[in-house]
């Protein structure tokens, strides 16, 4: 039902008592009558608002539940996402993050701690630069730095780094860990460049994601900050089920 309908009914039931006496009253003496039981039953307004977030709540946990099981192929192995892990792991972790992000920052050493304990992990990246023109300029530069072999050590230099990323600090850092400067802004300008963080957005958007860090695992879904040991607990739970 359309959330306007959802209100409209809410408020309708209240109203109906009132109306009934009158067999077709006009649309003016409708609003009156509904601002008139408002006005007497303000809760009325409230348990229409409880309607409308649990009618979007359910909404969103039913588009999440079909992309988990008709995208997690993509999910899980898009081919312009990078991995790190055990690429042939039996469990895959997609992280979303921002690399301007302090929850993110936090959670490096975490899934660090999941990768060294678990041999057996595939961890997805998904740049979801949503924080600022800084953090979309350095998802790019750490994407592009695929082209050098070098997406790894720049992305743990990124989220290493104390200063906020921007266009200034993500290069300091690209020329420190040895990258071709002058490449790597050719290629963040390539269209799989742009077409990984589109995804993201997409994808994030059908999951009901709103913040970094989120995480994803088998079919668990995860928003904001997760220690290890939950992270390891969420992968055995996903072990088992398979």
């Amino acid at each position: 039902m359309h959330p306007m309908k959802t209100t409209a009914l809410a408020i309708g039931l209240a109203v109906a008592p009132i109306a009934g006496f009158a067999q077709e009253p006009s649309d003016a003496r409708i609003k009156e009558l509904a601002l008139e039981a408002i006005r007497e039953n303000p809760q009325i307004i409230m348990e229409a608002v409880q309607l409308l977030e649990q009618e979007q709540a359910a909404t969103q946990a039913e588009a999440a539940a079909d992309l988990l099981k008709n995208q997690r192929e993509l999910l899980e192995h898009d081919p312009n996402a990078p991995v790190f892990g055990n690429p042939e792991g039996d469990v895959t972790v997609v992280e979303f993050f921002d690399y301007n992000c302090p929850y993110c920052k936090r959670a490096m050493s975490e899934v660090q701690g999941l990768l060294d304990v678990d041999r057996d992990v595939r961890l997805v990246y998904r740049e979801w630069p949503i924080l600022s023109e800084g953090s979309v300029f350095a998802a790019k530069a750490a994407l592009a730095a695929r082209e050098q072999g070098k997406y790894e050590e720049f992305h743990w230099a990124l989220m290493g780094m104390e200063q906020r990323a921007e266009e200034a600090s993500v290069m300091r850092l690209a020329e420190e860990i040895g990258l071709d400067i002058e490449q790597l802004r050719t290629d963040m300008e390539a269209p799989k460049v742009q077409e990984h963080i589109d995804e993201s957005m997409r994808l994030t958007q059908a999951l009901g994601f709103n913040g970094t860090p989120s995480f994803v695992i088998g079919d668990d879904m995860v928003p904001g900050f997760v220690e290890q040991e939950q992270l390891e607990a969420l992968v055995d739970k996903t072990r088992e089920s398979d």
